[in-house]
């Protein structure tokens, strides 16, 4: 692994958006477990199942988790059970494929009545991307980040939205995480009168369920 804290990031602030009724947890893009790892310490009683691309993080994974699939999803779904999972996650995933959209409905057969998907999705009209861009001209891609190199598409919180709704899910909640504590972006934000309130957040974390 080039980077290995790119894959055991343990994304804490993620935790409390997987229901505690969960009881099968699938973790798409699992890295090194270090998520699934939280939820376990955190006393809750779950089975979890990884899908991870990375060979070397997928064999760390197997020390946390039930069970551990390598390679990305459209591939090793004819692997997964369909109807077992309560909760699927999906942290900072969907940004890092071509169609996103079609991941979204493919994984829609694996839910178990009632279940849920979670998303972490980063969010491009975060005020220093913004600022960046509109202030300084620069789109400088890094490691890791919004403008992650390895990242095909960008999203806002209102085209988030419409995405999961227009494959077929009911947006439940979505959370900003990760604010800036920026003076310069309270100041912009009061003077735009609040309309900037979305630019807070570094990403959303979506929780979606099928639509009836």
């Amino acid at each position: 692994m080039n980077n290995p804290e790119y894959y055991g990031h343990p994304r804490r602030e993620m935790a409390g958006f997987v229901p505690r009724s969960t009881k099968v947890m699938l973790d798409i893009g699992c890295g090194a477990g270090a998520f699934a790892a939280g939820l376990k310490q955190d006393g809750r009683s779950l089975e979890i199942w990884g899908v991870e691309m990375t060979p070397e993080a997928a064999k760390l994974a197997t020390e946390v988790l039930d069970k551990v699939l390598v390679g990305d999803i459209v591939s090793v779904l004819p692997d997964l059970p369909l109807g077992r999972f309560d909760c699927i996650v999906l942290n900072d995933v969907l940004e890092h494929v071509i169609h996103p959209e079609e991941v979204l409905a493919r994984i829609q057969p694996l839910l178990a009545p009632g279940g849920v998907v979670v998303a972490s999705i980063p969010n491009v009209r975060y005020f220093f991307n913004v600022w960046n861009l509109v202030a300084g001209g620069r789109w400088d891609y890094t490691d890791e980040g919004i403008l992650d190199r390895t990242h095909l598409r960008f999203f806002t919180r209102s085209s988030m939205k419409r995405m999961f709704q227009q494959k077929g899910y009911r947006v439940e909640s979505m959370q900003g995480i990760n604010p800036t504590g920026s003076l310069k972006f309270q100041l912009m934000n009061v003077l735009t009168l609040g309309r900037w309130s979305d630019m807070k957040f570094l990403q959303f974390a979506v929780v979606a369920s099928l639509d009836d």
